[in-house]
């Protein structure tokens, strides 16, 4: 019998990045690139253990935004057109290197690889989400939504019909997507305030994840600390971050992707090639950019990016399952250490940014791959499992109220809330307040009604916590002032031509076709709770 359980938790999550309106828009990369790197890669590590007989359990987060883009047409072609030009570049670099042999063999990798990415993404006809999907019928894994948009929600509390909108368009959304309604909900940035549980008991929603520091300081202290989950007064679970598995991954300076065998995130062909020569693969107005080539290894913290050695995918290979090994005996050991103190089954909650496995830790899906392995053919000390399977199996647990938090800078909103971003709030504020508004009228018509659902749709997207987020980074700042200002004031003219009623049936036809995002929605939403 198993001494304990492991729950790898991944959170899939991109802000909406959709622009009909131009033909090419760097920022729509960032979903091409995921894609390339974690998505397809991910659905190859979970198709291979299924045929191995692997009875893989993960929880993920599949957030509104990327399901919606997953699912876009557009945004398919576009990345079709993509994958080919990675394709012909490919061809290209294996002749170009034709006496160049170790970087030969790399691009002949790569271009294996990007072959079978792109049969792939031709099964499944480009829809990914079905691909998820189908595990999740398979209950290996745990699908769960987020805010419609990744909404900070401690900071617009003030205003519970906002927050609810968040909350309640993400499972109507997932509903839509998947079938039922979601079992559990990945908060937006992992960030909790005090009643927020009530709502989420409201939309049905079975349980959440906060970062550790969320359950440590709950009322009353929890006694088994972040190895058991506690239950809200209203029923809602609530599972913390355990500190240590994160730290091994997560870490800049002890964690796994830091190896100097990895492949190298900072050194991309785009930035190094001949410029003539690359030219054809880069932005329109001839500015470089990654192309998702990589050559060379980390080699050493030390190392100046001039420096690095070449990268070898096999040793980089084996690597990961050395990591994998070692990951899983940490837990195990960790496992037996808790429950002799315990008596009782520890539970350990390892939640991860998805795009860390793949896109950012290029070895990522493999050292996934191994650990399903490795636990299920070489111990059993600990079973690897799901959220909603553990709470199907612990139907009891300690009450309490958790604390406020978030998994960001210092452990509440500060990366939130700063000098770079809080100029936008009082305007998300008065938004918020507008639609709230819109929410108590009535349509006149089908074109007042098509009106206020945009006007929902461009709040949500402003109230999106990546904007924020790039803004305190100080990456693409000017991208995200962009979309908050561009959201803010089309709700702005819609709110005052609904008041009005006087609708440019004209503007709104295009801007319906640029935000599509949530085509049922309901403005009602926003009204009184």
């Amino acid at each position: 019998m198993a001494l304990g359980y492991l729950a790898l938790v991944l959170h899939a999550h991109l802000p909406f990045v959709r622009h009909p309106e131009s033909d090419y828009v760097l920022e729509e990369e960032w979903l091409y690139e995921a894609i390339t790197e974690t998505y397809i890669p991910l659905i190859h590590v979970f198709e291979g253990l299924k045929r191995d007989g692997v009875d893989f359990k993960i929880t993920m987060s599949m957030t509104p935004p990327l399901v919606s883009m997953l699912r876009d047409q557009l945004l398919q072609e576009r990345y079709s057109e993509h994958l080919e030009k990675l394709q012909e570049l490919l061809e290209k670099e294996i002749e170009h290197n034709e006496h160049n042999g170790h970087i030969k063999y790399l691009a002949e990798y790569y271009a294996h690889e990007f072959k079978e990415i792109r049969k792939t993404w031709e099964r499944y006809k480009g829809d990914l989400v079905t691909a998820f999907k189908n595990f999740q019928d398979s209950n290996n894994v745990e699908i769960i939504t987020c805010g419609a948009t990744h909404g900070y929600l401690p900071l617009m509390k003030m205003y519970p019909q906002a927050v609810w909108a968040q909350i309640e368009v993400a499972c109507q959304s997932y509903e839509e997507n998947f079938g039922i309604r979601p079992r559990g909900i990945w908060l937006p940035e992992c960030a909790y305030y005090e009643g927020l549980e009530r709502m989420l008991a409201d939309a049905g929603l079975r349980y959440f994840l906060t970062d550790g520091h969320g359950l440590l300081y709950a009322r009353p202290r929890p006694r088994f600390g972040t190895y058991a989950p506690i239950f809200t007064e209203t029923g809602v679970a609530v599972f913390g971050r355990d500190h240590e598995s994160s730290q091994q991954v997560w870490s800049s300076q002890v964690g796994y992707p830091g190896d100097p065998v990895y492949r190298e995130f900072y050194k991309d062909l785009g930035w190094e090639a001949d410029y003539d020569y690359i030219k054809p693969y880069i932005m329109p107005n001839g500015q470089r950019k990654n192309v998702g080539i990589k050559y060379h290894k980390i080699t050493s913290r030390q190392a100046g990016l001039s420096d690095k050695a070449l990268y070898d995918p096999y040793w980089a290979r084996e690597k990961a399952a050395e990591h994998a090994g070692n990951f899983l005996y940490n837990r195990i050991q960790q496992v037996q250490h808790l429950a002799s103190m315990m008596q009782r089954e520890p539970l350990i909650v390892s939640p991860y940014d998805a795009e860390l496995y793949g896109h950012w830790w290029y070895e990522g899906p493999q050292f996934i791959d191994f650990l399903f392995r490795k636990a299920w053919f070489d111990q059993d000390s600990l079973y690897m499992i799901h959220l909603a399977d553990y709470l199907k199996g612990h139907p009891t647990q300690q009450v309490a109220i958790p604390s406020q938090s978030s998994w960001g800078y210092k452990g509440f909103h500060e990366y939130w809330l700063n000098h770079t971003n809080a100029w936008v709030y009082p305007h998300l504020h008065k938004a918020a307040e507008k639609m709230i508004h819109l929410g108590t009228l009535e349509p006149a018509d089908e074109l007042q009604l098509r009106a206020l659902n945009q006007a929902a749709r461009e709040l949500l997207l402003a109230q999106s916590s990546d904007w924020a987020f790039i803004m305190r980074t100080g990456t693409m700042v000017p991208y995200a002032v962009r979309r908050t200002k561009s959201h803010l004031l089309r709700l702005n003219k819609l709110y005052d031509e609904i008041l009005a009623q006087k609708v440019d049936s004209g503007w709104l036809s295009k801007v319906e076709a640029i935000d599509n995002i949530f085509p049922q929605i309901d403005y009602r939403v926003y009204r009184p709770l």
